[in-house]
């Protein structure tokens, strides 16, 4: 019975640990434009300093098209650490890039 008492109060520990995601946050900046079929583009800012922008654009694969994507988006980790990755999305499949990432 111990044994259960200890597990319980551990759990109730860790679960008012973990931090609350900021459910106040408000958008600072918020821009988009379509441009046509041909491509996309978007950017946002919030107050808990979240941001990301991304641009899309159609491109010929061989006989096929394909929507090739660049971006980036960056956020504040639990530990205060910001983080930032950088993006390519195309042919080759999704290019993830930060300094907290990992390289082959």
């Amino acid at each position: 019975m111990k044994c259960a008492l200890v597990l319980v109060a551990l759990c109730v520990a860790v679960a008012v640990a973990v931090p609350v995601p900021d459910q106040k946050a408000e958008t600072l900046k918020y821009d988009n434009s379509i441009n046509g079929v041909d491509g996309y583009s978007y950017q946002y800012e919030t107050s808990n300093g979240i941001s990301a922008q991304e641009a899309g654009e159609l491109k010929t694969v061989g006989e096929a098209s394909a929507l090739a994507v660049r971006g980036s988006f960056t956020f504040t980790a639990a530990d205060g650490q910001v983080y930032t990755v950088n993006y390519i999305a195309d042919e080759n499949g999704f290019q993830p890039e930060g300094v907290h990432i990992p390289k082959e």
